[in-house]
């Protein structure tokens, strides 16, 4: 991995929302949980305080339901087979469920989403663009679907990508090897403890 230049370097976390992955949130309750998942906020903790300690950007994109009439959410067919459990209320924004979990906030720039790539049909490019940013650093869930989605999106804008081997995850280790391996086609790949690293002798540069 070549250094970081921090001003230009954002720590995207894909969807690493409370109703994914918290106790009191819509998966847990539909029983749609993982240890592998469920151990990412404390992983990502570190690469998190590091990007801020460096002057990086933090960047959270947040799967949404969009609610409509009578605020019953828009929910795509193939969602609502897999997760039957999706119910009003659920990502809604504004809402518990549709928020950053709590260790990782808050997050300096938002985008909503509604598809599993975070630059189908919003703003993300576009805020990217504006911030100067050129470098993400990518986590979350999962890595199959948002993950793999949103690297490959944005390995066609031209924007240079590192994945984080151990700072992503899936519903099952085979599915997450397998995306992990397809991802190193069209990115870099590291651990989150390699970068932690990188990210902490970039703040020291910075500071000196």
């Amino acid at each position: 991995m070549h250094p970081f230049v921090p001003e230009r370097t954002a720590l995207l976390l894909v969807d690493m929302q409370n109703d994914f992955i918290h106790p009191d949130g819509a998966y847990a309750r539909g029983g749609a949980v993982a240890e592998s998942i469920a151990a990412l906020p404390a992983r990502l903790k570190p690469v998190v305080d590091a990007m801020r300690a460096a002057g990086g950007w933090i960047v959270s994109t947040h799967f949404t339901l969009v609610p409509g009439k009578g605020g019953e959410p828009l929910i795509s067919p193939h969602l609502l087979k897999m997760r039957p459990f999706l119910r009003k209320g659920d990502f809604a924004p504004g809402s518990f469920g549709h928020a950053l979990l709590d260790e990782l906030a808050p997050a300096d720039l938002q985008v909503e989403k509604v598809a599993y790539s975070a630059f189908y049909m919003t703003r993300l490019e576009w805020v990217l663009r504006k911030a100067g940013i050129d470098t993400l650093v990518v986590a979350g869930i999962v890595t199959n679907g948002g993950v793999e989605s949103t690297v490959r999106d944005a390995h066609v804008r031209d924007l240079h990508t590192v994945v984080l081997s151990d700072g992503c995850a899936a519903f099952r280790l085979p599915v997450h090897e397998a995306a992990m391996a397809s991802i190193a086609t069209v990115s870099e790949t590291a651990t989150c403890a390699e970068v932690t690293a990188l990210l902490a002798g970039a703040a020291l540069s910075g500071a000196g």
